[in-house]
């Protein structure tokens, strides 16, 4: 089985999951939103749990894709304004365009992993070179704990993005950056 179909159906669920919520996400759903006939997702991806762990399988891969890509252009932050600089980037690429979609997707996918353990264990966070960077500033400045204050910080972050989204989804940069900054603190 192609990786590249794969691949579309996984992206082509996303679109469906992010534009139809959970109900709506079904294999003639795929198929339409993937411009393929009917009966291809069912083809490459049997049931519901096959299609819901190509979605997530998909959404991590991107994710990490994008956290690598932003830790390997950027190094550790020099002081803390850097870091709430990269952070608040983050957030608000988070609730626009691409990445709002994916984060849409992500949190109906982690609601769903409830429900569907093997799809939690797709999505617990991984190292990558964005978090490292995060973890290695704070050790730079004496954070006792540095790795479990990095989970808690990002968590903060991620508790962030998920209100804006579904509060509406829109936040000023300037109010992005208080609570950023506030929780760097």
């Amino acid at each position: 089985m192609p990786t590249d179909r794969r691949t579309l159906l996984a992206d082509a669920a996303i679109t469906v999951l992010t534009e139809s919520g959970m109900r709506g996400l079904t294999h003639r759903a795929v198929d339409r939103a993937a411009g393929l006939p009917s009966g291809t997702t069912s083809a490459y991806l049997r049931t519901r749990t096959a299609l819901l762990t190509a979605l997530v399988r998909r959404l991590v891969a991107l994710d990490q894709a994008e956290l690598e890509e932003i830790g390997g252009r950027t190094p550790v932050p020099r002081d803390a304004e850097e870091l709430v600089a990269g952070l608040v980037a983050f957030v608000e690429r988070r609730l626009t365009g691409d990445g709002r979609r994916r984060s849409l997707a992500r949190y109906a996918c982690a609601l769903e992993s409830v429900h569907q353990p093997e799809l939690r264990e797709i999505l617990v966070p991984r190292e990558n070179t964005a978090r490292q960077a995060v973890q290695d500033f704070l050790a730079a400045q004496g954070v006792p704990d540095a790795a479990e204050r990095t989970v808690t910080l990002l968590t903060c972050v991620d508790g962030l993005v998920f209100d804006r989204l579904v509060n509406g989804g829109t936040v000023s940069a300037q109010e992005v950056r208080r609570l950023v900054t506030a929780a760097v603190r």
